[in-house]
């Protein structure tokens, strides 16, 4: 499993995809800005990117026939992507730090605090829920896999922007209840790990089905 992820870290993910977060956190210091954006840029460019150059090279038809599992191929794919992602996150509250810092609170959209964070999670747990058991149904052909879960990633961060705009109890508590934010920032790390793990059980089962 460790050496299938050092395969997956060190040839498989271009290294642009490793400074492509600290490029999207600054995104962050736009004010007022749809925030969200940030994270799904991920989605946009580093997944489909990275899953083209893996269709291009044969990775996974070798990495078949490699004395490996399937479940550590799955594991290692799986957990190379949850990186990238968490590495998303990471700029992304240290320049939210710095937005708040500059700017306050949001006139219009939804500020970038700690409660923000935790829909950010959410948001990636969804798609790696959509993402990894389509993909995973061949391990080649990638385009309704992302095109679903980007979609599905997409609703969630519109539903949740149009609710905190629209309904003014969560307004409100987005803007004060600071305390209650740090609450939300665990339930959304706690359903990301959730939905990620269910993603990864259920790639594993259809990969299985897989033929060399």
């Amino acid at each position: 499993m460790r050496n299938l992820l050092n395969k997956e870290l060190k040839l498989t993910i271009n290294p642009f995809f490793y400074i492509l977060p600290l490029i999207m956190g600054l995104l962050m210091l736009i004010p007022g800005w749809l925030y969200f954006l940030v994270f799904m840029y991920f989605c946009f460019i580093t997944v489909p990117n990275t899953l083209a150059a893996c269709k291009a090279q044969n990775d996974l038809s070798f990495s078949i026939l490699m004395p490996v599992q399937r479940n550590d191929i799955v594991g290692a794919r799986v957990l190379s992507f949850t990186i990238l992602e968490l590495l998303h996150i990471a700029f992304g509250a240290v320049f939210a730090v710095i937005n708040i810092k500059l700017y306050g609170e949001a006139v219009f959209f939804m500020t970038p605090n700690v409660a923000f964070f935790g829909l950010g999670f959410i948001m990636l747990g969804l798609f790696n829920l959509f993402l990894f058991p389509i993909f995973f149904r061949s391990a080649y052909k990638y385009g309704v896999a992302v095109t679903v879960s980007t979609i599905a990633a997409f609703l969630f961060a519109a539903g949740a922007e149009l609710l905190v705009l629209f309904n003014r109890e969560l307004n409100v508590f987005m803007r004060y209840y600071k305390g209650d934010h740090w609450l939300v920032l665990i339930a959304g790390i706690l359903i990301f790990a959730i939905m990620t793990y269910i993603s990864y059980r259920i790639s594993i089962i259809r990969f299985r089905k897989v033929e060399a």
